[in-house]
């Protein structure tokens, strides 16, 4: 391991806070906690785990940064903590008995795909109907809508790169269009899922405790600024960042698919 001397701390801080607030507004996040500990000396294991551990008391700070919006959601919504909570631990069980291979082949299409998605937002709704209240809140999309959220909270107890994009989507179809209760309930189930897999990965000792506590005060800040600068710039520029950060992070995981092959 590491030496955390004041350099190394000031990068960490530095990229945690980066991290959180990315995370507050769109998601991907881990693409610049995780690699930025790597380069920094941890084992990519390690360094997955410490991110993850690191990060998540940033889900709750923006959670709290967007309390106004998530205090006018359908209670109805609360039904995706369960395959939050089911898929966040074994996904974080996954990260020690699979290799990454298959993930890394997998997650650059599963982001392209939803941030494509989210993008086609409007006419997908009109098409399927879901901007009718009625329509998202039968029992059918509901069912959908948590079998997709166990998938995502699998994924993102493994690694998590990426959930946010593919949560704000799946609440798209959903039927739901204000981006700030979006991304309000988004911290809220990310943080469902990186809980336990964060609360798994202390107990399995995976995780560097230097660089948890200066990345957790880095990531607490940012992100809960992050959620004022998101009201700020208005919702027309955060769905353009959301889109942006989307196709930045399945490029940039296609080139490192490409390279490592």
């Amino acid at each position: 391991m590491t030496a955390l001397d004041f350099p190394h701390a000031v990068v960490a801080f530095a990229a945690a806070f980066l991290a959180g607030a990315i995370n507050s507004v769109a998601g991907g996040g881990t693409l610049v906690s995780f690699p930025t500990l790597i380069w920094l000396g941890l084992p990519s294991v390690a360094a997955n785990a410490t991110s993850t551990v690191a990060i998540w008391p940033a889900s709750v700070s923006s959670m709290f940064g967007f309390r106004r919006e998530l205090s006018t959601a359908a209670p109805r919504m609360l039904v995706l903590v369960v395959p939050s909570l089911i898929g966040g631990i074994v996904g974080a069980l996954l990260l020690r008995v699979t290799p990454p291979a298959i993930f890394d082949a997998l997650v650059p299409f599963l982001i392209l795909f939803a941030t494509l998605l989210f993008m086609a937002q409007e006419p997908i709704q009109r098409k399927l109907k879901t901007a009718n209240a009625a329509a998202h809140t039968s029992s059918r999309w509901l069912a959908g809508a948590m079998l997709f959220q166990l998938f995502v909270a699998l994924y993102g107890g493994y690694f998590g790169a990426g959930i946010g994009i593919l949560m704000l989507a799946a609440m798209s179809i959903l039927g739901l269009s204000d981006i700030h209760q979006m991304n309000g309930l988004k911290n809220f189930f990310g943080g469902c899922i990186n809980g336990v897999a964060a609360f798994y990965f202390i107990w399995a000792r995976m995780v560097y405790w230097p660089f948890v506590v200066i990345m957790a005060m880095g990531a607490i800040a940012g992100g809960y600024s992050g959620a004022g600068v998101a009201r700020r710039i208005g919702r027309t520029a955060v769905r353009r960042i959301v889109v942006a950060i989307g196709f930045g992070m399945a490029v940039s995981l296609f080139v490192k698919f490409i390279l490592s092959g």
